[in-house]
């Protein structure tokens, strides 16, 4: 069956349905998908800037009773392996942050049920003290264990969060938003009704967040064409993404290391329907951190416009056995390389410095980084 009449329809603005994205699902027509995607890409960003942000995940804790399947992070609540940062050890990694340009903290951690509400408002109240950094922290379930150990409900523990310094929200642990696959994988977590509830309640109490999608679970191309259109749906009512991401699920050194693991066209196929798909979100980012630089490069050309962040730290991917450093200096060549001209930006995607025909202000600003 031939996907033309499908890419056709997406490029003049019509909407897919999920019997479309199924049908490109089963289709290797890869690079023709992709050139749609960034046709498409283009419609929202016309001028060839590819945008990225200067941030640390710092991983607070990874103490957690969910017990996914698929993470290699976690650690038992009472493990000796396990841990919770000291303040102290918070404010230091933040304090570096910001001496290097940072704008952005990408805190998260395992859902900890020894944590109480008032660690976490405590701790922004005191981080927002000291730096004026943008807080992008906390996923969904560790929102709801929060609010199960607190008493309260999400939406009030969003508000109390977001009062106390939080501004938004990552989509962290969507992986694949439906029971099916969820009951395999990782039984414990919230539902896929509590992912979309939690990131929707963001909104209201004046915050945004990121939708994300992790494929390589075993899950059926429905099941994902079904994450697209809950994703879909959400920002409808909600508006409440800025951005999506989505990557490959990294099997090694977790508890599902026969799964086989797809390839990059896999990524990049992901990609490009995701873009064609997901017709009400402005924003797709790279994921370079799993995939590696040269295929986050070539996402740029399957319906990406930003290469996300410098990640200076990342420990729950590279427990898998994954992790691709990569610092402001080679983002800003791969971007280059890729034929666009790289912007640093803030999390509300506004772009902070552009880096065209200043050869002098980039070594400058290289050797700071």
């Amino acid at each position: 069956m031939s996907i033309d009449a499908i890419l056709e329809r997406a490029v003049n603005g019509e909407r897919l349905s999920m019997e479309d994205a199924v049908a490109l699902y089963e289709s290797d027509e890869v690079e023709k998908m992709g050139e749609a995607a960034n046709t498409i890409m283009k419609k929202w960003h016309p001028e060839p800037i590819t945008t990225f942000v200067i941030g640390r995940n710092v991983n607070y804790t990874n103490f957690c009773d969910t017990y996914c399947r698929f993470c290699a992070f976690y650690r038992a609540p009472g493990s000796k392996e396990g841990y919770v940062l000291k303040d102290e050890e918070i404010f230091k990694k933040i304090e570096e942050t910001v001496a290097v340009g940072g704008t952005e903290i990408l805190m998260q951690g395992g859902t900890n049920p020894d944590l109480p509400l008032s660690y976490y408002t405590d701790l922004l109240r005191e981080i927002k003290k000291r730096f004026p950094i943008w807080m992008h922290s906390f996923s969904p379930a560790e929102v709801w264990k929060i609010a199960e150990v607190s008493g309260l409900g999400v939406e009030d523990v969003l508000r109390e969060l977001h009062e106390a310094g939080l501004d938004s929200m990552p989509g962290g642990g969507a992986e694949i938003l439906t029971e099916e696959t969820r009951l395999r994988v990782s039984r414990l977590k919230i539902t896929w009704e509590q992912w979309i509830e939690a990131m929707e309640a963001s909104k209201r109490v004046g915050m945004f967040g990121s939708a994300t999608m992790v494929i390589g679970f075993g899950e059926s191309y429905e099941e994902r064409a079904l994450h697209l259109q809950r994703v879909r749906d959400a920002q409808d009512r909600s508006n409440c993404f800025t951005a999506f991401i989505s990557w490959l699920f990294q099997p090694e050194n977790t508890g599902m290391w026969k799964t086989k693991k797809l390839s990059s066209r896999d990524y990049l196929k992901n990609v490009a329907i995701s873009r064609l798909f997901l017709d009400n979100i402005a924003n797709f980012q790279s994921s370079w951190v799993t995939m590696g630089p040269e295929v986050g490069k070539l996402s740029l050309q399957y319906g990406c416009n930003d290469f996300g962040s410098t990640m200076m730290e990342e420990n729950v991917v590279s427990a898998a056995g994954t992790t691709h450093k990569v610092n402001t200096n080679q983002i800003l060549k791969l971007i280059r390389e890729a034929g666009k001209i790289p912007a640093q930006r803030n999390t509300k995607y506004e772009i902070l410095h552009l880096f065209e025909g200043e050869e002098q202000a980039e070594k400058d600003f290289i050797m700071q980084n």
